[in-house]
């Protein structure tokens, strides 16, 4: 398997940057031109390549996540232009001038990590790093990349391009953080004046917004929608826990509907789900690890020990005879997630219970 960066050099210079940096960056995989062979490349793993470099890009596209070219800006936009898809799938793409004075951020700065990837490029290399994208060089909101460090999820991406207009430009923005973390903000300084921070819709009643972040684990009405949508991203912060218990042999099918019932009855997304938490005894119920797996989800589990010291206003003999706990589903939800309540206390159907609890960022 591939690392995930790729570093391509094609001059005598570039050859030689391009072996230094790959002694210090960790997961670069090495291209040059033949003609600068020195012996020791299959050794190290290095690729040598015949004519034009071109030639190799695009399969270098489709295999890397990052590609790092020890060649000049423009000779590298016109290679890539006849092979750029969508910001969304198109690899990191940095350039580092002959004399190794500049890393360039060229290509997907953000949803390609390219710019993070340049920083650190920079460093290794003791270069100056070039990132050119707007609301980096103005220390404000990415709206493409907002909260993806903390796992939220963007939901809406159709608006990213005149929301994130709208951030840059200063024009009123509404920020709507329903749940999920509190600290988003990374830089040393206040959060701009036209970037307005609400913890509800309603609060914006009195504010003309231009543009809208909402960040909530709720599903929207459509009036909702078409007010703060319109011009608007929704996040999907990592808010959500789901206390399970079932019987033995319960199937992956019957879990995943409950869950995706329970979750519309309740309007929440299945996206702003963290994690399923259960009692020990079920650590290897593959109905469970099945859902998780296909969820992206990690199975958090407590013993009865630890799911009894929450206390239950039904607490279940039969439940107890069985698993030594008095209640599954109910205390998992809130141990996971820190709550004090349920959005969902327990519904039973079929061969399971389930419980919802929202987690508590409040301490943050």
């Amino acid at each position: 398997m591939s690392n995930p960066f790729a570093a391509v050099a094609i001059t005598k210079h570039g050859v030689e940057m391009v072996r230094n940096l790959a002694g210090q960056f960790q997961g670069t995989d090495v291209y040059y031109m033949s003609k600068f062979e020195r012996g020791d490349e299959e050794q190290l793993g290095y690729e040598l390549f015949e004519g034009s470099v071109k030639l190799i890009l695009p399969d270098l596209f489709k295999r890397y996540n990052g590609i790092i070219l020890f060649i000049s800006l423009g000779a590298v936009v016109r290679m890539i232009a006849p092979i750029l898809v969508d910001k969304k799938v198109d690899p990191a793409v940095l350039v580092i001038d002959d004399r190794g004075e500049n890393v360039i951020s060229v290509l997907s700065g953000h949803l390609g990590g390219a710019n993070e990837l340049t920083r650190q490029v920079a460093e290794v290399l003791g270069a100056r790093a070039v990132i050119t994208t707007a609301s980096d060089v103005q220390g404000t909101i990415p709206v493409d990349m907002f909260g993806r460090e903390l796992g939220w999820i963007v939901d809406s991406f159709d608006k990213a391009t005149p929301v994130s207009a709208a951030v840059v430009n200063e024009e009123p923005v509404a920020l709507i953080q329903e749940t999920g973390e509190r600290n988003w903000w990374r830089y040393n300084k206040p959060v701009p004046d036209h970037i307005r921070v609400f913890s509800s819709l309603e609060e914006t009643a009195s504010f003309p917004f231009n543009a809208a972040l909402v960040v909530s684990d709720r599903l929207l009405s459509a009036e909702e929608e078409e007010r703060f949508l319109t011009n608007g991203v929704l996040y999907r912060p990592k808010s959500l826990v789901l206390g399970m218990g079932c019987n033995r042999g319960t199937s992956v099918d019957e879990l995943e509907q409950e869950v995706l019932t329970a979750l519309e009855e309740l309007s929440l997304s299945v996206k702003s789900v963290r994690n399923i938490a259960t009692i020990d005894l079920k650590k290897d119920e593959e109905g469970l690890l099945a859902l998780c797996a296909k969820y992206g989800w990690e199975l958090v589990t407590y013993t009865p020990a630890e799911l009894n010291t929450v206390k239950l206003a039904n607490p279940s003999e039969t439940v107890f005879k069985y698993t030594g706990a008095y209640g599954v589903s109910e205390p998992a939800a809130l141990l996971s997630s820190g709550a004090d309540h349920w959005l969902l206390e327990k519904k039973k159907s079929g061969n399971l219970t389930i419980s919802v609890a929202r987690i508590s960022f409040n301490s943050e």
